[in-house]
């Protein structure tokens, strides 16, 4: 679909509503939160998870209500409790502690993520120090970097890794948080290349499928709008993703945690809206800010076309279908 972009003086207000696709809950955040709800059907509330179990308010708080107890240390952890790891994952001392406390445990880490702790384990037997591409304090990056307890540097730009001191540049490998812009992150790994050409790299792209379709999206939607909206919360990365490639597209942009946060001054002079979401917004508030659009003067909603995702992964033993006949 070929649009050009309304000019919004013309218009008023809000007009017409371009939808992203894909959007919203991706794979790993679907299962992440089956496993949290699985567990508290099967062994009953509280149960408790380390860290949010995925990055967004609404379903942090949905959890809570259901019996979910989230945490951060530990140590807040009755004995014998039942503890479920967040999409984003943890650090080997992490699950050594977990596991000297005794408490029951359930891994919602993201595949995708797993991958990348099993190529970090992998490689680092073999003698290979990192390089990880990613953002300082993310729990994602805390979980992957503590997979090691040495030879494992972050860099966050290009000036990071014009810094690095690494001490065999010859046994050197590179990994990528998850959810970083696809272009930054193609930018970061150029740079690293360029000052360590013997440098391995992963077979497959460490950036997930649903961020780099979520990106693209954005890519093929943001020049046709006056302004775009992202549903997601400020913790996430790839919301906020999606927001700053917008921006350098030249299509102003906002995120919202929910359809309250939309302020009608946004789109003064802006007819036509893009909407998308985050990879852990979940549909219902994308539709309550369709709604709250429609109210704004949106006559109008459309779909772009663009990748459909069937993209499923496993339970965990002991959550999966069979094991819960009789708790469902």
């Amino acid at each position: 679909m070929s649009l050009e972009r309304v000019s919004g003086d013309e218009q008023g207000g809000v007009t017409d509503v371009l939808l992203a696709e894909p959007r919203g809950f991706c794979a790993g955040v679907d299962r992440a939160i089956e496993i949290v709800e699985r567990a508290i059907r099967k062994f009953g509330a509280p149960i408790y998870v380390r860290h949010e179990i995925v990055h967004n308010t609404y379903v942090v708080n949905d959890l809570k209500t259901k019996g979910a107890i989230f945490i951060e240390d530990l140590a807040d952890v009755p004995p014998g409790a039942t503890l479920v790891f967040s999409a984003h994952g943890v650090s080997r001392a992490v699950r050594d502690e977990a596991r000297a406390r005794g408490f029951s445990v359930f891994d919602a880490t993201c595949p995708l993520v797993t991958k990348v702790h099993v190529e970090v384990a992998k490689l680092h037997k073999e003698g290979f120090d990192f390089i990880m591409i990613g953002h300082k304090g993310h729990p994602e990056v805390e979980g992957t970097m503590g997979q090691l307890s040495e030879g494992i540097h972050l860099v966050e730009d290009v000036k990071d890794v014009e810094r690095l001191q690494i001490g065999q540049p010859e046994r050197l490998a590179v990994v990528t948080q998850t959810t970083l812009s696809v272009d930054d992150a193609a930018e970061i790994l150029a740079a690293v290349k360029k000052r360590f050409p013997q440098v391995r790299e992963p077979k497959q792209q460490d950036i997930c499928y649903a961020t780099q379709n979520r990106q693209d999206a954005v890519k093929v939607l943001a020049p046709q709008v006056d302004v775009l909206v992202v549903v997601g919360s400020p913790t996430s990365s790839n919301s906020t993703r999606l927001r700053e490639l917008a921006e350098r597209l030249g299509t102003p942009a906002y995120m919202v945690d929910s359809a309250e946060e939309l302020q009608p001054q946004w789109f003064d002079g802006h007819g036509r809206v893009g909407l998308t979401a985050g990879a852990s917004a979940p549909e219902l508030l994308v539709q309550q800010v369709i709604d709250r659009l429609r109210a704004l003067g949106a006559v109008s909603v459309r779909k772009i076309t663009g990748v459909q995702e069937n993209v499923q992964f496993p339970l965990p033993l002991g959550l999966g279908d069979k094991s819960m006949r009789g708790f469902e």
